[in-house]
């Protein structure tokens, strides 16, 4: 649904903004000075901490620096396993990472990642208990978690003649040349297997090779493989459909009001993003200094409209300022709206090693329609990439200034 719908009061916005900026982080005399002058290294998504002052907005590493004396050096990743390799390749060294789920169980059965106590920092009570003890990481021993979500299917209300309630529209050959897939070994895999019945972490080898079959099969009627640049594809409607993240169908819909958004039926990826500490980091204290400031209240509320994806910082939920969010059925949705989920699990180093294997037979299988562009040279690409990235960020200035307005 579109956000800008949802605010429609226009009032006292810069009052608000002023107020806003001028508010106390909470336990600021916690932070102390001995960490003034040093340096924190932070891996993390992209697009995935507001990072501006643009109409009312806060930039979260800048108040951290200014509340701390830390310098922040920021640096992002586009997957898990892109950050996996960095961290276990000893390339670089981080204080702070934000992996998923599965990749925190298997960097903590691997011995990288720092263990610590999260009850030590002050904003700790406010994350949902229902978000604590989980799967990846029982005894909340290495992390502390950032940001909630699902994967469900974005398609365009002007070219899917359909409301789709299965994945199995993904491989409808009227839509050939329109269908954008995920450029995502572990989310690609997901939809296939939902259609067959098989488990999102499945070992079994005939299983992933169906899986990996029927990922063959659709290639002739995908236009591409996509990730930031589906933001464009989208929106301009040069696709039909994708399977994508919900936050990022938040800031599509806004431009584009033709798109949908729907959880299939035969179930749907849910993940946690959570902050982490690598064994290898050399700031420990000021990495929990950085956790415990994404908790504060203030950052944690202009984070959650910023990336638009559920928070599970219970501060957040209680705001009066996110209210209206806070009811939306597709970041937050109740019994009745809630789909069949499932989440990753780590995997096997055989199975991981098998899966690798078959992204690259698909990969190289036969080419997908004409549409690919395959001719588009490297400079072109980058291009693209930095249109995207910008108009991304511009959206999103947008958005939170939409909302600050009509208070």
């Amino acid at each position: 649904m579109m956000k800008k719908l949802l605010f429609t009061l226009v009032t006292l916005s810069l009052l608000f903004a002023c107020c806003f900026a001028a508010s106390a982080y909470e336990n600021e005399a916690w932070y102390g000075e001995q960490n003034a002058g040093k340096v924190i290294n932070v891996f993390n998504w992209g697009e995935y901490i507001s990072d501006t002052y643009e109409d009312g907005m806060l930039d979260v590493n800048k108040e951290f620096e200014k509340l701390t004396g830390i310098h922040v050096n920021y640096v992002t990743f586009e997957s898990n396993e892109d950050m996996y390799a960095k961290i276990k390749n000893g390339g670089a060294s981080y204080d702070i990472i934000i992996p998923s789920d599965y990749m925190i169980e298997r960097m903590a059965k691997e011995g990288l990642l720092q263990q610590f106590d999260p009850n030590e920092l002050p904003n700790y009570h406010y994350i949902d208990r229902k978000y604590l003890n989980m799967y990846y990481d029982p005894d909340n021993s290495y992390s502390v978690p950032y940001n909630v979500g699902m994967v469900g299917l974005i398609y365009n209300t002007k070219m899917v003649d359909e409301t789709p309630t299965s994945w199995k529209i993904m491989w409808d050959e009227k839509y050939a040349g329109k269908i954008l897939m995920i450029d995502n070994p572990r989310d690609a895999f997901a939809i296939p297997q939902k259609i067959l019945g098989y488990s999102f972490n499945s070992t079994d080898e005939k299983e992933l090779a169906d899986v990996a079959q029927m990922l063959i099969d659709q290639k002739p009627l995908l236009q591409s493989y996509v990730m930031d640049e589906v933001f464009n594809k989208m929106e301009s409607g040069e696709a039909a459909m994708v399977p994508y993240y919900v936050g990022d169908y938040m800031i599509m819909h806004d431009v584009n009001p033709d798109l949908a958004f729907v959880y299939p039926e035969e179930g749907v990826n849910i993940f946690v993003d959570a902050m982490c500490i690598p064994k290898s980091a050399k700031n420990i204290d000021a990495a929990k200094m950085y956790i415990n400031f994404l908790l504060d209240p203030e950052i944690a509320l202009t984070n959650a409209w910023y990336i638009g994806y559920a928070s599970p910082n219970t501060s957040v939920l209680e705001s009066e300022d996110y209210e209206e969010m806070a009811q939306n059925q597709f970041l937050y949705p109740d019994e009745e709206h809630m789909p069949n989920v499932e989440y990753f699990h780590n995997l096997p180093q055989e199975t991981l090693t098998r899966f690798s294997q078959l992204w690259n037979e698909i990969k190289l299988a036969g080419g997908t329609n004409v549409r690919v562009y395959v001719g588009f040279g490297v400079t072109a690409f980058v291009i693209v990439a930095y249109l995207s990235y910008t108009a991304v960020q511009k959206r999103r200035r947008e958005k939170w200034y939409d909302f600050r307005s009509s208070k």
